[in-house]
């Protein structure tokens, strides 16, 4: 088969496909890499059973799609549906994206996305946004390539634990 531009992979080797129930492990392992590679394990507290209740359950919270190099997983991408009020459309909100290190700039990335993107598109969702680390040199500058906006005047606001459960006593 023929190799893409830009990948040094032949197509017939790199795969993507939405997760099945039994790729909930898959994904936790994954998730543990990148929260590795992002010097964030210690806030890693999700199961297989979480994510198999998110991807899954009665109400699925997101959606992912795996990448695989032959039958070895090497990457993921986790998203869900957002929605921009003045656009009056939905969106697609990337939460996390990660290759294998032993994978990348190789191509996956970059076919992870523009999967995504073709989803984006089929649903007629309005744009796609995700967030990066302001240090992740690397990715911003592959986002950067690939046409992606920064916001720089948008900030990020997160409540959790404490915060959350305090802010919520007063509803």
């Amino acid at each position: 088969m023929k190799q893409s531009k830009n990948s040094p992979y032949a197509v017939s080797l790199l795969r993507i496909r939405a997760v099945t129930e039994a790729d909930a492990g898959v994904v936790l392992g994954l998730v543990r890499k990148l929260a590795e590679y992002e010097r964030l394990t210690h806030l890693v507290v999700a199961t297989e059973d979480d994510f198999r209740e998110a991807l899954f359950g009665p109400r699925p919270a997101v959606e992912a799609v795996l990448a695989f190099v032959g039958a070895e997983p090497v990457g993921f991408a986790l998203f869900f549906t957002s929605f921009s009020t003045f656009l009056g459309r939905p969106g697609l909100y990337l939460e996390d994206i990660f290759v294998e290190p032993d994978h990348r700039g190789k191509g996956i990335g970059k076919a992870l996305l523009k999967h995504l993107a073709a989803i984006a598109r089929e649903r007629n969702y309005g744009r796609m946004e995700w967030a990066v680390l302001d240090w992740n040199e690397p990715a911003i500058g592959f986002y950067k390539r690939l046409g992606a906006q920064l916001m720089d005047e948008w900030t990020i606001c997160r409540l959790t634990g404490p915060s959350l459960e305090a802010l919520a006593e007063d509803a």
